[in-house]
């Protein structure tokens, strides 16, 4: 994607499913999901193994369906096992999915492309939304 379709795509996200989300504050995804917080995202947890307690806040739940309605699936997951969660995005309309630095899976890519929904590979939001200067607060 350009950097005007990843603008427009982040100005228009306000809810974000963040899958892979971690409790432990030395873990990357702890840090942009607080930085997705911060710039008034609503950003919901996904992790089954930590379903039912609290990450910055926000309950964490144990699937995608449980974060629906959502706008973007925020992918923390090895490449090998993102196609079950980008399955489940197309299935429950989320409009984006956004796979982290070194998530990579060409074939899921081209899945939710054909369902209609945006992607971006390989990057971080947290690194994107200052770089395309569209901070807030």
């Amino acid at each position: 994607m350009t950097d005007a379709e990843i603008r427009d795509l982040l100005l228009r996200t306000r809810r974000i499913a963040l899958v892979g989300a971690s409790n432990k504050p030395a873990r990357l995804s702890y840090h942009v999901m607080d930085f997705l917080l911060r710039q008034g995202f609503d950003v919901t947890p996904v992790n089954p193994g930590l379903a039912g307690q609290e990450i910055l806040g926000q309950r964490v739940v144990a699937s995608l369906d449980e974060a629906a309605p959502l706008d973007m699936v925020d992918l923390f997951r090895n490449s090998a096992l993102v196609e079950e969660p980008v399955r489940d995005a197309i299935r429950l309309g989320a409009k984006s999915v956004w796979m982290q630095l070194g998530v990579i899976n060409e074939d899921a890519a081209r899945q939710a492309r054909e369902a209609g929904l945006n992607v971006v590979m390989d990057r971080c939001p947290a690194i994107e939304i200052p770089r395309l200067g569209i901070m807030n607060g």
